[in-house]
């Protein structure tokens, strides 16, 4: 290999952010690192425990000390880290409704203590999004709300806390996947909002990162007309470059959200989106939330270096990319406090408790309920993997509580669990019943037959409560489960 086709490859791979399987590093993922790999991203595939994870991380650095490792941890519904059990931390809709900026700068400072004992130096987080469309399937309780003044105030207090720890922090979804109805992970959404709109509302919290001090910045796969009629922000130069870049004044990291998701895949395919992505602005390719193999990174790298030959993609774009990674990396050795101790969990259930409202008269329940908690498709950024719900920790606080979680279209559901529920207090449990029919049917039966149904409400508490006794925890975090069940007792149970 020439010594030019061995420096570009080099360069190629520093740009690259790719996951892989297993909890232990692949013999693969080292040898790319010894050949210029600037990142890695975790998932919750690679992780079972937190000394697991650490020693995972040293592995990597064995082969290069400053290698980026990233992870995907909002807290809250959002948890690599916990996947198996539920975050320690409240995500970021139940810090919006408590609105104590100082309060979101310890929870930001705790997740990020639990990163950075495990080795984790760059955070694919908070996310920014003012989350505007109710209906919106992806963001939901991962935006702090829909007042673009509280999500900037609480954005920055996140970076601030996250950052204070050695781990960089990454606002996301740049421009704004807030307005939005369409999962990007599914398909490439669209949003048909003015300039003036968008800079009051959605690039609020993204100027106020960047002021902040915010090292990262992730791209959304969304089309907004208003800037680029034609390419998803994560492939629009006018975006990335002529709007983060110039007119924003950002300097850190642009890193794409994951190429292969639907959005950037089913429309130009991973390689072409990730040249047209570098070409665009951004520094750096994040993939592997599905694709998490060797092959696809050998792809990927190909395809940035035939890119370069073919004059695609200007070499000194690349470089300039590569150079913003070294950067990040160089700032986390500097500040990294590695094997520290892990954050104050007490802090997140606090945080969660105060998060708590309560809607309708409501008596603490003193003997054993039944439990139904009706589930809905998670998404997959939440994935389906980590557990939500309030009937475990009502069942060890009052023995003798049931819990149901039958699927949706079970037959006989509403009778079967009136049955279940007869003599005994009715506890529902729901998450964004506002956009699933299925569950709010069911929810009505239920009610009409026992108005004393008492609803707890994990995800977004869309309108008033229509005169029921309604819990929202603001997320489905266990520290909110926790909460609701507390708040159900009149009981401290953590």
């Amino acid at each position: 290999m020439s010594h030019a086709s061995h420096h570009l490859e080099r360069l190629a791979l520093t740009v690259l952010q790719p996951g892989f399987a297993g909890t232990e590093a692949p013999d693969w993922v080292r040898r790319r690192i010894g050949e210029g790999l600037g990142s890695v991203g975790l998932f919750g595939r690679n992780i079972h425990s937190a000394d697991q994870v650490a020693a995972l991380t040293a592995a990597l650095r064995k082969e290069k000390e400053d290698i980026l490792v990233a992870v995907d941890e909002e807290g809250g519904d959002v948890t690599r880290l916990e996947v198996g059990t539920g975050s320690s931390w409240p995500g970021n809709l139940a810090l919006g409704v408590v609105d104590d900026p100082g309060l979101t700068r310890d929870v930001a400072t705790g997740l990020g203590r639990d990163l950075a004992r495990c080795g984790i130096t760059f955070n694919w987080g908070p996310d920014a999004d003012v989350n505007s469309n109710a209906d919106n399937p992806v963001i939901g309780v991962r935006s702090f709300g829909a007042d673009p003044e509280l999500v900037a105030r609480h954005t920055v207090a996140y970076v601030e806390g996250l950052q204070a720890t050695g781990v960089a922090a990454c606002v996301k979804h740049f421009p704004g996947h807030g307005d939005t109805a369409v999962d990007s992970h599914l398909g490439l959404p669209r949003v048909d909002a003015s300039r003036e709109l968008l800079d009051a509302r959605d690039l609020l919290p993204f100027r106020a990162a960047i002021a902040a001090g915010a090292k990262a910045v992730m791209s959304a796969h969304i089309v907004l007309p208003a800037y680029d009629d034609t390419h998803p922000a994560t492939l629009s130069r006018a975006i990335l470059t002529g709007l983060l870049r110039e007119e924003l004044g950002f300097d850190g990291l642009i890193v794409t959200d994951g190429i292969e998701m639907g959005a950037i895949a089913d429309t130009y395919g991973i390689a072409d989106g990730t040249v047209r992505a570098l070409a665009a602005g951004a520094d750096a390719v994040c993939v592997g939330g599905g694709l998490c193999d060797e092959d696809t990174v050998l792809l990927l790298r190909d395809a940035i270096v035939a890119a370069v030959r073919e004059g695609r993609l200007a070499e000194d774009r690349l470089a300039d990319a590569a150079r913003r990674v070294g950067e990040l990396a160089a700032w986390t050795t500097s500040v990294a406090a590695r094997g520290g101790p892990a954050g104050d969990h007490a802090v997140g259930l606090a945080a969660a408790r105060r998060a708590i409202r309560v809607d309708g008269a409501f008596t603490p329940l003193s003997g054993p309920a039944h439990v139904l908690e009706l589930t809905s498709q998670a998404n997959i950024a939440v994935g389906d993997r980590t557990p939500w719900g309030v009937g475990a920790y009502l069942a060890d606080a009052l023995p003798g509580t049931t819990v149901a979680r039958p699927g949706l279209r079970a037959f006989g559901l509403v009778d079967g669990q009136l049955a279940a529920a007869a003599g005994r207090p009715l506890v529902v449990v729901v998450r964004d019943l506002h956009r699933n029919i299925s569950a709010a049917d069911l929810l009505a039966g239920i009610v009409a037959a026992r108005p004393d149904t008492v609803v707890v409400e994990m995800g977004l508490p869309y309108g008033d409560a229509q005169g029921l006794t309604r819990v929202s925890t603001h997320g489905a975090a266990r520290v909110c489960g926790i909460a609701a069940a507390e708040t159900l007792t009149g009981r401290t149970l953590g």
